[in-house]
């Protein structure tokens, strides 16, 4: 049977700067096998199923799936379906926001000046990092420890531990060796710059360390941990993507609640149809 498909780039303006996630619009009656496989020959970071919705609130419900396994949640893949789903005619129950069902529970998405949002899902794992595992990371990372400003476990789905350097240019820098967990890099920019952060997302793939070009999750988890303790006030931009040639750009806001919102650009750069 043939189904929409289209692929997104997020997190930027200017196509194939940001990051791309697939996306098939008529998930219905696919089983996961099915869609496992079809991730698995996408061979993105991520590729997304759109379903009906079945949980009472919800607009449209999504499955995210890398090439290996299916993720509860998924920051740049959760924008670029709901693009998708937009540009399909998809109309939101509730003026102004839609809410994305995943398996990590609704998540809202609203139009910015900026592009989409989504409202970071909350943490569900934070606090400090053991002394053992900070060795850890700096021997994965190719670090000295002293180099390390600060850890803290900011997982909000893909398990994501975070490590602070003094600076984007050290961020950058760094060279890491196989990985055996999700890690994620920040460091400032200059006061006066056009971006606060540098991020970059590491994790263990089948052949070694991934590089992911762009991670809304990472930076939503973040922002959290930036924000609580007063490194960073929002808003603020993030950059990541360099080393890789890209040029994602994140922005963080936050509500008077507290509510974080994760935002940046889409850009739809393929639709057809495939057989699924």
């Amino acid at each position: 049977m043939q189904r929409s498909f289209c692929q997104i780039d997020v997190f930027t303006t200017t196509p194939y700067l940001g990051n791309p996630v697939a996306v098939v619009l008529d998930a219905d009656g696919l089983s996961d096998d099915e869609m496992q496989r079809f991730a698995r020959w996408t061979n993105l970071s991520e590729t997304t199923f759109v379903l009906p919705p079945a949980a009472e609130g919800a607009d449209y419900q999504v499955r995210i799936f890398t090439p290996t396994a299916e993720l509860p949640f998924a920051g740049h893949p959760t924008l670029g379906t709901c693009h998708a789903w937009l540009g399909r005619g998809g109309s939101p129950a509730a003026a102004g926001e839609i809410v994305q069902q995943c398996e990590a529970g609704l998540v809202r998405v609203r139009k910015t000046g900026d592009g989409l949002a989504f409202a970071a899902p909350p943490l569900l794992r934070t606090g400090p990092v053991d002394d053992p595992l900070v060795e850890h990371l700096a021997a994965l990372l190719g670090l000295d420890r002293a180099s390390i400003v600060d850890t803290q476990w900011v997982d909000n789905g893909p398990g994501w531990v975070a490590v602070l350097l003094d600076s984007a240019e050290a961020v950058l820098a760094v060279r890491p060796n196989t990985l055996d967990l999700d890690v994620g890099v920040v460091g400032p920019y200059p006061a006066g710059s056009p971006q606060a952060y540098e991020l970059r997302a590491f994790f263990p793939g089948p052949g070694g360390t991934v590089e992911d070009p762009v991670t809304g999750s990472l930076n939503a988890s973040v922002a959290d941990w930036l924000l609580r303790t007063g490194r960073a006030s929002a808003p603020y931009v993030a950059s990541q993507g360099t080393a890789l040639g890209r040029k994602g750009r994140v922005h963080i806001t936050a509500d008077a609640d507290g509510t974080i919102w994760v935002g940046g650009g889409t850009i739809t750069c393929v639709t057809g149809r495939v057989e699924l």
